[in-house]
């Protein structure tokens, strides 16, 4: 995943020395979710890298989700802005049980098409504000495809300890999510 990472340091404006790899969790196309677990809380920031595709047949594209901490009340308010070469859309969803990431990549879409996503997760180990999350994902299907802008908040001020990536279904073989710390 070298160009993630190239992209996320000149995104960010940090030398990449400032990223810490903690864990990385990768498909072998059963899993309906993917999780980072115990996660230290001495750095300042956490970023995820990330490439998948849903296994599952229907539509080419599907959208990726998150939680922290198992969490699965209404304590996620998302915003978004998403285009695709032709269209232009931007919504925000009401707190609800989930973070709407963006668009990965659907089983009908061509063979080894994968969604990529960058997501920024900022002061995660605080415990006297909420959590902000930042993130870009897209996916190229051959000059069809998504790219998508976004924010999230958990309303939330624990500490986060747990992350938890998600789609409609199964996640294909070969789906990867990289967690890094980022010092202060």
């Amino acid at each position: 995943m070298p160009i993630l990472g190239i992209m996320a340091s000149s995104i960010s404006g940090s030398k990449s020395s400032s990223y810490e790899s903690i864990a990385s969790v990768t498909a072998t196309g059963v899993e309906t979710q993917l999780t980072f677990s115990s996660i230290s809380s001495t750095y300042t920031h956490l970023q995820i890298r990330g490439i998948a595709r849903y296994s599952v047949a229907g539509g080419t594209d599907d959208n990726l989700y998150m939680r922290f901490n198992g969490d699965t009340g209404s304590n996620y308010p998302t915003h978004w802005i998403d285009g695709n070469g032709s269209t232009v859309s931007a919504a925000n969803i009401a707190p609800w049980d989930r973070m709407l990431i963006g668009k990965i990549t659907a089983g009908s879409a061509g063979a080894n098409m994968f969604g990529a996503c960058i997501i920024d997760i900022h002061d995660y180990a605080s415990t006297t504000k909420n959590k902000t999350v930042r993130h870009i994902a897209g996916d190229d299907m051959n000059g069809s495809g998504d790219v998508w802008l976004g924010s999230d908040l958990w309303m939330n001020t624990s500490a986060i300890n747990q992350i938890t990536m998600f789609c409609s279904g199964i996640f294909a073989s070969g789906s990867t999510f990289a967690l890094y710390g980022i010092k202060g």
